[in-house]
């Protein structure tokens, strides 16, 4: 997992925006229960009304209210009304007081707006005449108007005293328990609500509150969407570009290794490493960003509003969060083994598809489809097997979280509905802890879904740092030892081979023992021997595909070890054993060595390669499409186009690795005439398996179990070397071998 953070390090901007809009997403998700709360309770239940501080009054409740005040308050409350006198009659509450004279007010005015209203309350039972039964009848507007008039007509009267009210209430309100007290808190907004009923506005009141409150829930619910957008838009950009980049610096190492590295390496477990496993990672990014970061966040801001709470719910959160532990860590440890046993079963099911596919020929010509269908089928069966059990092992997951879940709004409820019948919560505040207590378990199971992922991406990641931490036996010299860089006119292109010795990585023996020659340019120097003695290894170690491991191999006195792998490769035209073509046209794979060969080139390489034929039998002649791996084209269409290519170079020294094994002798006797003329000034070195591809070689080079066991001219070898005498004799009969003796005693008088 650190490897995935390291890449996300990277971009730390971005993913310190993220974090950012992930608050202010959390901050929005976490307001919403608590609109929905005011809306429910304030909006609905008390009409709009928030404060038992009036906004409007009349006078005569005004009045009513400052008798049940000390002197000090009432003229308070008297002054906060008092310079705003509206046409109707009705006082408006002055704009400029603090908030702090406000709270104030709103304290001194509860205790007197639940006298005035339990007096209406009375007063609408009395009307009603049901007196058995207090407190039943709901009061009207003119209960309040005849409340208010009493009142009235008591501070008329002689002896009457403000002392002797406040004694009256303070010796009421002592004799009233806590849960009463808190009950009877509610009945100071019906007051207002009263008092708004007879302005005639209270439909108004509520309706403006509810169009506040619900456009601010709308605008933070918009901003929420926003913020959600820029949030996906920018994970999406930086795990597209952390996948870019793991793609850029994996194939970078890929290509820049040797056949030692590559060895290591299946190409099958190339190709998954560079595809799936950097997509797994980049996925993973996108929910690190968008999920494991928000959840957290999400979940302590629903524990921190829990809490701030006087519910007395808390537990069921404790209890919630304790069963999700347990329910993650279980999973967790049955499911997390197989995850890291999935990417290696993926890569075993690439290599055996791969393999299958790639033989596919000799698989039919053997009649071995059911063998291979029943090999892929073992290969399928046990991935499916194992995603199978962790697939099961997560989807077990959402039955336990949903009973949970369930289980935990069943816990609220009960117990929610015994304090609000304590009178301790109220319907909005169970609704939201109820939001909050699901956002908590949300954000554990967001969690959990995402430790499904993290093992895998983990082991995807491992593998691709493996690509990328692997560096390459072949490299460039350092600047100090580098010999200068010479332009390709200034070199002659002698290769000089000088007591080389060469051992595969890991082999317990040499593959080439002591070799030594010099290949000069203007002559061909051939190497034959049996299937297996060294041939093509020797060219790499020219190529610096492979390192020697002992001696050195220079050109024009320079050893290949203290040249750029570049500039060394300017130098050379290089014909695999295999002809690789590439996908696109004829003309783009013939000028693959650079830019800087023309079309006039290009067409003289491939008259010299005896391709001009075939090209201009196609329709679209050079800009004929050319297949993946060339294989719209024969196999000796693509040797010829592969000679072409190096043809077309104009390199000093030519490397034919076994190159004309496709051509028939015609064709290859003309090649061969035409590629004379062409390299007089070049050298020429030929892998060959055919005697009649090295006759007329200026060097015959004979390898056995990768020791030089003969090296001269055809006739001398001949005369020399019983292994060269061997090769000729079982591919020329007596007559051919006879006329060769002839036309060499002829070429050498």
């Amino acid at each position: 997992m650190g490897k995935i953070f390291k890449q996300l390090a990277r971009h730390w901007a971005a993913c310190l925006a993220v974090v950012a809009l992930l608050f202010v997403q959390a901050y929005c998700d976490l307001s919403l229960p608590d609109y929905t709360s005011r809306i429910v309770d304030t909006g609905i239940q008390q009409g709009g009304i928030e404060s038992p501080l009036p906004e409007t009054v009349r006078q005569s409740t005004l009045d009513a209210l400052s008798l049940l005040m000390g002197e000090e308050d009432a003229d308070a409350l008297q002054n906060a009304y008092g310079y705003y006198l509206q046409d109707n009659g009705v006082l408006k509450l002055r704009s400029d007081l603090t908030d702090a004279e406000r709270t104030a007010l709103e304290e001194a005015v509860t205790t007197p707006d639940i006298v005035l209203y339990m007096a209406a309350a009375q007063n609408a039972n009395a009307t009603a005449g049901d007196e058995a039964e207090a407190m039943t009848a709901a009061p009207a507007a003119e209960d309040l108007d005849a409340v208010c008039g009493q009142f009235a007509a008591m501070a008329q009267m002689p002896g009457f005293s403000r002392e002797m009210i406040q004694q009256q209430l303070a010796s009421a309100m002592e004799q009233v328990d806590e849960t009463t007290l808190s009950s009877m808190a509610s009945q100071a907004t019906l007051l207002v609500s009263l008092e708004y009923e007879a302005q005639g506005v209270s439909h108004d009141v509520q309706m403006a509150y509810l169009f506040r409150v619900g456009g601010q829930m709308l605008a933070l619910t918009l901003l929420m969407v926003v913020v959600a957008i820029l949030v996906g838009l920018i994970a999406s950009r930086v795990s597209a570009s952390i996948g870019r980049e793991l793609r850029r610096e994996t194939f970078s190492s890929v290509i820049h290794f040797s056949n030692a590295e590559i060895e290591n390496f299946s190409t099958a477990s190339l190709i998954t490493r560079t595809t799936n496993d950097i997509q797994q990672v980049q996925f993973t990014c996108v929910i690190l960003l968008r999920m494991v970061a928000y959840a957290p966040i999400l979940g302590i801001g629903g524990v921190m509003h829990v809490t701030q709470g006087n519910t007395g719910l808390a537990w069921i959160i404790v209890l919630d969060v304790a069963a999700l532990l347990l329910l993650i860590t279980v999973l967790m440890s049955v499911a997390m083994p197989k995850f890291k046993i999935m990417q290696t079963l993926v890569d075993k099911l690439n290599l055996v598809s791969r393999e299958i596919l790639t033989g596919v020929m000799p698989v039919r010509a053997f009649s071995r489809e059911s063998f291979e269908e029943k090999r892929f089928d073992a290969a399928s069966r046990e991935l499916m097997g194992t995603q199978l059990f962790t697939n099961r092992a997560m989807v077990a997951m959402m039955p336990f979280m949903t009973l949970i879940m369930n289980g935990t709004s069943l816990l609220i409820v009960w117990f929610g509905g015994k304090a609000m019948d304590a009178g301790n919560m109220q319907v909005g505040e169970m609704i939201a802890f109820i939001t909050y207590t699901m956002q908590i378990v949300m954000s554990f199971l967001m969690l959990a879904m995402v430790a499904v992922m993290l093992p895998r991406a983990g082991v995807a990641a491992d593998r691709i740092d493996e690509v990328c931490r692997t560096k390459a036996s072949i490299h460039d010299p350092d600047a100090a030892a580098a010999k200068p860089a010479l332009e390709k006119k200034d070199w002659d292109g002698v290769v000089r081979f000088e007591d080389v010795s060469f051992r595969f990585p890991g082999a317990d023996s040499d593959a080439l023992e002591h070799i030594s020659f010099t290949a000069n340019p203007g002559e061909t120097t051939a190497i034959i021997g049996s299937t297996g003695c060294g041939k093509s290894s020797l060219l790499n170690l020219i190529l610096r595909f492979y390192d020697v491991t002992g001696g050195r191999v220079t050109i024009d006195g320079i050893d290949v070890r203290e040249m750029p792998q570049e500039q060394l490769h300017s130098l050379l035209g290089y014909v695999p054993q295999k002809g690789i073509l590439f996908s696109g046209t004829i003309e783009s794979n013939l000028k693959f060595g650079g830019a800087q060969i023309t079309d006039a080139g290009m067409k003289k390489a491939a008259s010299i390669a005896q391709a001009t034929e075939f090209i201009d039998a196609k329709p679209e002649g050079y800009a004929s499409p050319i297949a993946q791996g060339g294989s719209n084209v024969s196999g000796g269409q693509k040797q010829r186009l592969s000679i072409a290519r190096a043809i077309a170079k104009e390199p000093k020294i030519y490397l034919f690795d076994d190159s004309f094994s496709a051509l028939d002798y015609k064709t290859d006797v003309t090649l061969r005439r035409a590629l004379k003329e062409e390299t007089d000034n070049a050298t020429v070195i030929i892998v060959a398996q055919r005697i009649s591809t090295v006759l007329h070689a200026n060097q015959i080079l004979v390898l056995d179990d990768g020791r030089l066991v003969g090296k001269g001219t055809h006739a001398q070898l001949m005369a020399t070397c019983p292994e060269y005498q061997e090769i000729a004799r079982s591919q020329l009969s007596q007559k051919e071998l006879n006329l060769q003796d002839l036309n060499t005693g002829k070429e050498d008088e």
